[in-house]
């Protein structure tokens, strides 16, 4: 695996980095959260910008982004709009998608962007080529809150992502049973193992799939999401216990 290097961390090395989703509606919860997670055990920090109240209005989008980088300092960011249609708070037209991420990553204050290529469709390729073409790493997504497909599916998507040019694959879904959260480990260690391989991100979500947000060193997963406050997702576990079980789990 080819570690990604994003200021001060190498994600793709060591124990799993954890980032912590920062979703609140107006600008000054937005900030306010981002200064209550400075201190925290984490590595990284998402800004949700579907759950913004103003993520329509792209000059406020940026002024958001400008202060959030101001609060985080040296804490990597990333950048994400997740659409309803992937689990997020809000529902975007195609190309207003293409330019929110792309004026995040030329605006040089997100470290990676998140982008949904199987819901961008068409559209994905320019959206990584513009985020690249910024200097910004790309997060290629993909979010299934329904079930969890067959590892030979799981492993199409990954080689799509990879096809994209993106620096850094993530999948997550939703288990029925507890076969279906080891299809899920099962298809991330298998494409971590290939030498040419790009960090993974991946995650069985629910209670029934929180090992898999442990288990990450172990099964190639290189972040795990945790929450501080707000949970963005279900069953992530807040951030001081995942530090400490992820510590735990390298005894």
């Amino acid at each position: 695996m080819r570690p990604v290097t994003v200021r001060n961390i190498k994600i793709g090395e060591g124990r799993p980095k954890i980032c912590v989703p920062i979703v609140e509606k107006e600008k000054e919860g937005i900030l306010a959260q981002a200064s209550a997670i400075a201190g925290l055990p984490l590595d990284m920090a998402e800004w949700r910008a579907d759950w913004y109240e103003d993520v329509q209005d792209s000059g406020k989008v940026l002024d958001t982004v400008r202060e959030l980088r101001k609060v985080l300092g040296e804490i990597p960011l990333l950048f994400t709009f997740r659409t309803a249609a992937e689990g997020g708070a809000a529902d975007i037209a195609a190309e207003a998608y293409a330019e929110l991420c792309a004026a995040a990553a030329r605006s040089g204050y997100a470290d990676l962007i998140d982008v949904e290529v199987f819901t961008a469709g068409v559209l994905a390729q320019d959206i990584v080529r513009d985020v690249h073409r910024a200097g910004v790493k790309v997060v290629a997504s993909n979010h299934d809150f329904h079930k969890t497909p067959p590892k030979e599916e799981l492993l199409r998507r990954f080689r799509h992502m990879k096809a994209l040019g993106a620096d850094i694959w993530k999948i997550a879904v939703m288990p029925q049973s507890g076969r279906d959260v080891l299809t899920l480990l099962d298809a991330t260690l298998t494409v971590t193992e290939a030498e040419d391989s790009s960090p993974v991100i991946s995650m069985s979500m629910a209670a029934l799939g929180a090992v898999s947000r442990l288990s990450g060193e172990a099964f190639g997963s290189s972040v795990t999401f945790a929450a501080a406050g707000k949970a963005s997702a279900p069953g992530q576990i807040s951030v001081e216990k995942m530090s400490e079980m992820l510590d735990i789990l390298r005894i």
